[in-house]
């Protein structure tokens, strides 16, 4: 897609409506491709992905912590 904006010599809300794509995917991926060319400063997709990753591993990690702490708490009142 990206190649075919910059290859066609159309703008961008010219393909999209040739192809029949929304005029805000296009120009978000074309974004997104200068990113990863390293022609526009911002997070690379492989940056995009590993912070997904790295932000869903936080939230288990939280809840488990979080189970923890509750179970300590309930055992700590039953020994009592």
């Amino acid at each position: 897609m990206v190649e075919l904006v910059r290859s066609s010599g159309k703008t961008v809300p010219e393909v999209a409506r040739d192809l029949d794509l929304t005029e805000t995917a296009v120009p978000a991926w074309v974004r997104q491709a200068d990113i990863d060319a390293s022609d526009r400063p911002g997070l690379t997709s492989a940056e995009r992905e590993e912070l997904a990753r790295l932000r869903m591993e936080n939230r288990v990690l939280r809840e488990k912590r979080d189970i923890l702490k509750r179970a300590t708490a309930f055992f700590a009142t039953q020994t009592r």
